[in-house]
């Protein structure tokens, strides 16, 4: 039957309506997938074709106050594996086990995955890469990442810290100022074909990040290898079971020293027993003991409840307080605050705390910031332990008084005695100065903080003056003296507390000395604290020496010369015409008996460092890399009152 005009022209358009329908129809499709959908459909079509593993970020350094670098980032190589290139992979972990230190069977099962990447080992030494590279095994890449480097291994460790394998800071000034140091991650893209096959090297791909930030401390890596020297000198000869060395700037509140024992090496922290890498100077608690007198001296002069030559009767060294007797090592009569504080009368500070009463001597040592955090830039702060007055007995104000019944910690009584130091205002103590952009740029400065003022200037001196006595004979602290040099300072020996018995024990002490020094401009304030010595555990006895080996040297290395050097001369005396003739003077300066300046040439910063130790010789050291100069010459001797130094360069 033939179609009729009509119908026909019914289905030309009908077919054309539907052409229309499908065209916009497409048309809108395609609109949606490649303008609306777009960005994640890309997104998806670059996660088929690449592979993105994140990297470990390249950290900033941390540096001595000199820019001598504490923990530096280096270059290293990562080994990562394509299993499903990798042919024979049991043959190929056998080839690799003994080069990686590794099992066989562990490589292997890593080697079989199922995956287009994993990681084989990270942050290979060099020399291990090179041996990889030659072996030419299909399926293995290399990508550079960046491994975390101690280079003065143990030396400021407890301060530093460490880092983990990501890396995050983990301990000290690398967990305290992580986000700083972290740094963008770089990252490895990795592109495929269709079926999977890796396109290009790693080398090629491997995207880098953004260095983090530079930390300037204020530690000295000089100082503080003479404190951690003198510290582990001690521990080994009094089998004592740790120790701990503050050393500070009192006008400024810097630590440029703190060391703790037993120490650790940061680049092998798994090789370490956890006690090992605690900063005993910021976490211990102890009892303080004697060296806690001169704060309570201190309320005492600032009230002026007792004058200075008045004199306390000590009950010959045998005196009743709630029920408890305490004694003095010897029986004295009638003491004024200075031989109190010389002799370390027990029962004479128990009658100054009685006459300050538990308040206002509560008040005094909040001010002085005891029970509480200084604010130090570490982590792991403790507080110590200070009750409050309303739960002190008759012999818990008598404890208190001479350095028993309350805690605290090495930073906490070292940024007290500063505040006694400096004229009687108590500083923030800090450890970083600067933080430095990857560009060499300061981005952030710090600068002292004084909390508020806790005695009066006098009042200070006052002390100051009483503490000198300690150093000199007589005193409980003469193997703290120095000559040359006005020593202020305090012995301690603070009985433990016995876990067992809840009461004190007889044998087990804490010995401390803690000073200052030039007496009359304090530049620095030293602590050492020996935990549980063995045989006469006297602070005047343990910890005095290790103070004055400590201060000396430290002393000599920061130019502040001993009264009565040729260079100690005061500079004003030589303002007047004519100048006087030196050339004498200098030239009859006696050498030193038997000491003779070694040949330090091409030495290393650490190897010179030794080598002073070795043959006890204090020298000022500048510089970095390897020994360059030195005066006086090789084998000349050292002359007391000259200069001797050695300066390292690249």
């Amino acid at each position: 039957m033939a179609i009729s005009e009509r119908g026909i022209q019914i289905r030309i358009r009908f077919f054309g309506v539907l052409f229309i329908v499908a065209f916009f129809a497409i048309a809108g499709r395609a609109y949606f997938l490649q303008v609306v959908q777009a960005p994640q459909l890309q997104e998806r079509a670059d996660q088929q074709r690449q592979r993105v593993v994140e990297l470990a970020p390249q950290r900033g350094s941390i540096l001595d106050r000199n820019g001598d670098p504490l923990a530096v980032s280096l270059d290293t190589q990562s080994l990562f594996a394509d299993p499903l290139l990798v042919k024979e992979p049991e043959k190929v972990a056998a080839q690799l086990a003994g080069l990686l230190s590794m099992k066989k069977t562990a490589l292997t099962k890593v080697l079989s995955e199922e995956k287009r990447f994993v990681w084989v080992k990270r942050k290979l030494d060099p020399e291990v890469a090179k041996q990889i590279r030659e072996l030419r095994i299909a399926g293995l890449q290399f990508v550079p990442e960046h491994k975390r480097f101690y280079p003065q291994a143990t030396v400021g460790a407890h301060i530093v810290g460490f880092t983990g394998l990501d890396p995050k800071g983990l301990e000290g000034v690398e967990l305290e100022y992580d986000q700083l140091l972290q740094g963008e991650p770089g990252r490895l893209v990795s592109h495929r074909d269709a079926r999977g096959r890796g396109m290009a090297t790693a080398e090629q791909l491997a995207q880098g990040g953004v260095p983090g930030h530079n930390l300037q401390l204020t530690l000295d890596r000089s100082l503080q290898y003479i404190a951690e020297k003198e510290l582990a000198r001690v521990i080994k000869e009094t089998r004592a079971l740790s120790g701990t060395v503050v050393m500070l700037e009192p006008a400024r509140g810097k630590i440029l020293a703190m060391a703790s024992q037993p120490d650790y090496n940061p680049n092998l922290p798994g090789k370490s027993k956890v006690s090992s890498r605690r900063n005993r100077a910021v976490t211990d608690m102890y009892e303080p003991g004697s060296t806690f007198k001169p704060f309570l001296l201190a309320g005492v002069l600032e009230e002026k409840l007792v004058r200075p030559n008045q004199k306390t009767y000590c009950e010959n060294g045998r005196y009743e307080v709630g029920g408890k007797i305490i004694r003095d090592t010897k029986k004295h009569r009638k003491l004024t605050l200075q031989e109190m504080l010389k002799y370390s009368s027990n029962i004479g500070f128990a009658k100054l705390g009685k006459a300050l009463e538990r308040e206002k001597f509560y008040s005094y040592l909040t001010d002085f910031g005891f029970g509480q955090v200084t604010g130090l830039d570490l982590p792991g702060e403790s507080p110590g332990l200070l009750r409050e007055p309303s739960r002190w007995f008759e012999i818990d104000l008598a404890a208190i008084s001479f350095g028993q019944g309350l805690t605290v910690t090495p930073i906490q009584i070292s940024s007290a005695m500063a505040a006694i130091a400096n004229g009687g205002l108590l500083m923030e103590p800090y450890l970083v100065e600067r933080v430095i952009d990857a560009d060499g740029r300061t981005v952030q400065r710090v600068l002292p903080q004084a909390k508020h003022r806790v005695i009066s200037e006098q009042t200070a001196k006052q002390v100051r003056e009483m503490m000198v006595t300690v150093t000199e004979p007589g005193g409980t602290g003469t193997r703290a003296a120095l000559p040359g040099y006005r020593v202020a300072g305090k012995t301690g020996t603070a009985q433990k507390v016995d876990p067992v018995t809840g009461g004190y024990s007889i044998d087990k002490r804490v010995s401390s000395f803690i000073g200052f020094v030039p007496a009359e401009r304090p530049s620095l304030v030293i602590s050492v604290i020996v935990d549980e010595p063995e045989g006469k555990g006297y602070g005047g006895v343990v910890a005095a020496p290790v103070f004055a080996r400590i201060a000396e040297q430290s002393l000599n290395h920061l130019d502040i010369l001993p009264k009565g050097s040729v260079a100690a001369i005061d500079a004003a005396q030589l303002n007047s015409e004519p100048l006087p003739d030196l050339a004498p003077l200098l030239s009859e300066s006696k050498p030193i008996d038997g000491l003779v300046m070694p040949d330090f040439r091409g030495m290393s910063y650490r190897q010179v460092l030794q080598a002073m130790g070795n043959k006890q010789l204090n020298l000022k050291l500048s510089g970095s890399g390897q020994v360059v100069e030195q005066s006086p010459a090789p084998g000349k001797k050292i002359r007391y009152g000259k200069q001797a130094w050695v300066r390292l360069g690249a």
